[in-house]
């Protein structure tokens, strides 16, 4: 096949205007390579060249655990070689070699690099080759660490939806039926609720036995007929969606005190699911723990039952490929614990004799705990929003609030979760305040943007309700919205700061390791990798004033807005699970070992597909800051 034809037939290429092509032509040169020649080895650097196929076999290789060459694949006329370098200085992951006298045209990276700047099909061309490569990496090592059948049980609640377990077809009475009627209809039928149907036919209330039994039995009613349905049923019940998991429905119905939950989707009652369909799973060691916690009285159980999570989290990677459901599980209980500890500190303020004072206020969690991205040693960022008040009034609040917030940090950090190193936390001043006095900081962050204001303002973005007043917090997000539209340049010190550190990957692939201190010889997974990705997706997030927290998210969001395309965001995507895994497969073996969780790792000790999916993860994150670089620059770098 002439190299014009293949150019002009073949995609990315057949993209391209005539006078490009013609260009690739005259800087194309031919190499050719008898049998079993090796066109370039594994582990080579990048020749700096993109091999098409002009004839013949190529087989492509990788180095087996005995040291030998392994056949995985074969390529033919017009296919590419050596396009996964194209984008990156690694070194190349497989191997070429020529299965028969073989012709290949060399077209040089140099001009594919200037043409892919002016054409951007070309980059996202290649880049889905990354994408996939990664993709198949990571899919490969979690399959390697699944566990035991037990683990997959025991992941069973934290997996499956409300759709699996719900009864279905709900059944609905109308508002006239008489009392005698429902208990008929719940005897035939075998059930313990039903429906009451308003008259647009939506779900208007809802009857239990237990309705029954207190209002007509217990209250001797004399004429059952004269009792309805409407006056029977609890009116707007409390509601849940198909897709919600098991473990949130059996908290929610725990904490509001419920025993069944009508199943809506869009307007529509779909089922119903019962508390005793959810009990089923709490023998399960995982449900055991999301029960009890709501339940626990001391600090030190509470403790004990953070130190369980990581064996709900070791279920969890057995069950799931999907890391971003994992961490929001991980989340929800390091939630629960922590708004259990701050139900017994006020127990504890109370016994004391400190009355909280009557005013709207809310209790923030910031950065991963805010984006629901917590793993399993999350220090303690946090901090107190109150309403607007005078002066006199707030010396008030504070008499309350300030013992408090040293008393919850303090349980907290006995708990288990560390006091944060730059005082994010409740106790410290300046991460408490009215609103007014949140807008006046804000102000200051955004007109004097030195280095802490940029990095304070980096964890406080990612805030969320715990506790309290959540009609506070989206005052707050209102507040932050209106200054990144008046002070656009904001982002710009965001990314500079952030582009200060490198994504830890070097020239020809090498990892670069921390040299000094105790981390020395390691790589962190977090500041070397996710926290770019979470700082970049921010910050594009931040600009089209959107509110969604999870990165993941977020990234859906950059793509539905045509900001990052599919295959952008799939690259993305697929890079930050793969250094979220790492880390907490990490985090895992170093708890089981006696030590605490950390980010750090030798990267050196992992096995090599492994090393190569940490490598194109860590790729992926240098992509992503030159896109936040070019689209952010006000100046040049």
């Amino acid at each position: 096949m002439s190299l014009s034809k293949h150019l002009r037939d073949v995609e990315p290429f057949n993209q391209l205007p005539e006078a490009v092509v013609q260009d690739l032509l005259a800087a194309a040169r031919i190499n050719i390579y008898p049998a079993g020649t090796c066109i370039f080895a594994q582990n080579d650097p990048p020749s700096g060249f993109l091999f098409v196929v002009k004839e013949g076999l190529v087989e492509i290789t990788v180095l087996a655990s005995s040291g030998e060459d392994m056949v995985v694949d074969y390529l033919q006329e017009g296919q590419f070689l050596g396009d996964t370098a194209l984008f990156g200085d690694d070194p190349y992951s497989v191997g070429a070699r020529a299965a028969n006298d073989v012709q290949c045209y060399l077209l040089p990276f140099e001009l594919l690099h200037q043409l892919e700047r002016r054409y951007p099909q070309l980059r996202d061309y290649f880049a889905g080759v990354l994408v996939s490569r990664v993709r198949q990496l990571y899919s490969e090592m979690v399959a390697d660490h699944t566990l035991s059948a037990l683990g997959q049980m025991e992941a069973y609640p934290f997996k499956k939806r409300l759709s699996e377990i719900m009864s279905s077809p709900i059944e609905m009475c109308d508002g006239g039926e008489t009392a005698r009627q429902v208990a008929r209809r719940m005897a035939d039928k075998r059930i313990s609720s039903v429906l009451v149907a308003g008259q647009d036919g939506s779900p208007a209330g809802l009857i239990t036995e237990k309705d029954l039994v207190t209002k007509v039995i217990a209250a001797e009613v004399d004429d059952p007929q004269k009792v309805t349905a409407e006056q029977l049923m609890t009116p707007h019940p409390h509601v849940m969606p198909p897709d919600t998991y098991m473990y949130e429905a059996m908290a929610y119905m725990l904490g509001h005190q419920i025993r069944h939950m009508p199943v809506i989707d869009r307007g529509e009652p779909v089922g119903m699911v019962t508390l005793r369909d959810l009990m089923r799973y709490r023998s399960q060691k995982a449900m055991l723990l999301l029960g009890s916690i709501e339940e626990e009285e001391s600090l030190a159980g509470l403790s004990r039952m953070r130190q369980e999570i990581v064996n709900v989290v070791r279920a969890l990677l057995t069950e799931t490929r999907n890391i971003h459901e994992v961490t929001e599980v991980i989340s929800h209980l390091h939630h629960a614990i922590i708004k259990r500890v701050y139900a017994i500190c006020e127990q504890q303020m109370a016994a004391a004799g400190h009355q909280k004072p009557a005013v709207r206020h809310c209790f923030l969690i910031m950065g991963s705990g805010g984006r629901r991205e917590m793993l399993l040693g999350p220090d303690q960022d946090n901090g107190f929003i109150y309403e607007d008040m005078s002066e006199e009034k707030l010396a008030e609040v504070e008499s309350y609030f300030v013992p408090f917030a040293e008393k919850l940090v303090a349980a907290l950090a006995e708990v288990g979760y560390p006091l944060c190193d730059g005082k994010v936390m409740a106790n410290n001043p300046a991460w408490r305040g009215r609103l007014s006095d949140w807008r006046a900081r804000l102000r200051e962050w955004f007109n004097d943007p030195e280095p802490q204001n940029v990095r304070d303002s980096s964890i406080f973005f990612d805030f969320t309700t715990l506790v309290g007043d959540p009609s506070l917090a989206q005052e707050l997000h209102g507040i932050v919205q209106q200054g990144i539209r008046e002070f656009p340049g904001f982002l710009f010190h965001m990314m500079s700061l952030d582009l200060q550190c490198k994504a830890p990957i070097g020239f020809m692939g090498r990892f670069l390791l921390e040299k000094s201190g105790e981390q020395a010889g390691l790589l962190s997974l977090k500041n070397g990798g996710s926290i770019f990705i979470v700082d970049c997706v921010r910050m594009f997030c931040l600009e089209l004033e959107r509110s969604e927290l999870p990165t993941l998210e977020r990234l859906k969001v950059l793509v539905e807005l045509n900001v990052f395309d599919v295959e952008t965001a799939d690259h993305v995507r697929a890079a930050f699970e793969a250094l979220v895994y790492l880390r907490l497969r990490n985090e895992i073996a170093l708890v089981e070992a006696g030590r605490e969780p950390s980010h750090y790792l030798d990267p050196q000790a992992l096995p090599k597909n492994e090393q190569e999916l940490l490598k194109g993860a860590l790729h992926a994150v240098k992509k992503l800051q030159d896109s936040a670089r070019r689209h952010f620059a006000k100046t040049p770098f």
